[in-house]
């Protein structure tokens, strides 16, 4: 196969069918056509990307997740972030996400700051 920048859907069928060939072929990362293949993988990246974007998840949303993964209630940011009320009201959406706790939340949670400033 000719690599080359995906353009049609015709096109990005064809890469994937193309792919789905090799990693039942195993071929190794190594070979020519593995190396054909991780450029082809980011090709159709590209076109996914470009076609299909994934929206970001809500910075509230993300950060309840981190919380709950991390074992955390609500009361274990009194104090961090403001009083019991506030943090209630930010959780819930009432108050906004401002830009000091966006960071605390980075840098406490791990929530990224791309989701965190994705409002």
């Amino acid at each position: 196969m000719e690599l080359k920048k995906i353009k049609t859907k015709k096109e990005y069928k064809a890469y994937l069918d193309w792919v789905d060939e090799l990693f039942d072929k195993k071929v190794k990362p190594a070979s020519p056509e593995g190396e054909k293949l991780q450029v082809a993988l980011i090709l159709i990246k590209q076109y996914e990307d470009e076609h299909y974007p994934v929206p970001l998840p809500d910075p509230i949303e993300a950060v309840k997740l981190k919380m709950q993964e991390k074992g955390l209630k609500s009361k274990d940011l009194v104090g961090k972030i403001g009083s019991k009320s506030y943090v209630s009201s930010l959780l819930s959406k009432k108050k906004p996400l401002t830009l000091e706790i966006a960071k605390l939340f980075y840098k406490e949670l791990g929530v990224p700051a791309d989701v965190l400033l994705s409002l």
